[in-house]
């Protein structure tokens, strides 16, 4: 992986995190500018010696810098706000699974389904073969189908924990006693990856997520098999 990709979002599988990165840059495009602006006016102010002993006040200047940090707020809050709430909008979800985090391994159920639910441990580095990712891979993935809308249920039997997958544009709370809930809908097949993004203890760093995404008529099949 280059270094300049180092710096940059995962590439978007999901229509949340197309829209996460949209705004990113739209309002990295408004900050560059105010920079832009601000460093200009810094320079010009040490560059000449402009003075003039007899301006008291300047209402029209005034106006205009009160108004445009303003305008510039708004057209960052607006597009923020839509976000907000799509990523806390549930359409109609196909299937419910339901994550628990645990110290340092995370549990699955899947509601909709009689008796699936496993434990997903990371995988020992000894155990790990040809072209595995080292502590990102599980021993039980969670398999699910692309283009169907997905309720996630969140919750934790000890701390809190964090079931991050950036990709997705997903990262909920896992707390203890609560039941959070987030939306997947992932837009093609593909091996999908994420952590714990919450600070859980000494073993924090070591309860990846691995998500599969296959077609309906493969999740069938595996759920047959399961």
């Amino acid at each position: 992986m280059s270094t300049w990709m180092m710096f940059s979002f995962q590439d978007s599988v999901s229509p949340l995190m197309e829209h996460l990165i949209m705004f990113h840059d739209h309002s990295m495009m408004i900050i560059m500018m105010i920079t832009l602006i601000v460093f200009y006016m810094m320079i010009s102010l040490m560059v000449n010696k402009f003075v003039n002993r007899y301006l008291l006040e300047g209402q029209m200047i005034e106006l205009i810098w009160t108004i445009m940090p303003a305008l510039m707020l708004i057209f960052i809050a607006f597009p923020s706000l839509r976000i907000l709430y799509l990523l806390e909008e549930t359409n109609l979800p196909v299937l419910t699974i339901k994550s628990i985090g645990h110290q340092w391994y995370w549990s699955y159920e899947y509601s909709d389904f009689n008796k699936i639910e496993f434990d997903s441990y990371m995988k020992p580095t000894n155990d790990l073969e040809m072209n595995d990712f080292r502590l990102l891979e599980t021993d039980n993935k969670i398999v699910l189908p692309f283009n169907t809308n997905i309720r996630m249920l969140f919750t934790s039997s000890d701390v809190i924990h964090s079931w991050t997958i950036p990709s997705l544009g997903i990262k909920v709370d896992c707390s203890p006693g609560r039941i959070n809930q987030g939306t997947i809908n992932i837009s093609r097949p593909g091996m999908y990856f994420g952590q714990c993004s919450e600070i859980c203890g000494s073993n924090h760093s070591f309860m990846p997520i691995c998500l599969e995404s296959i077609n309906m008529k493969s999740f069938t099949n595996w759920l047959i098999l399961y």
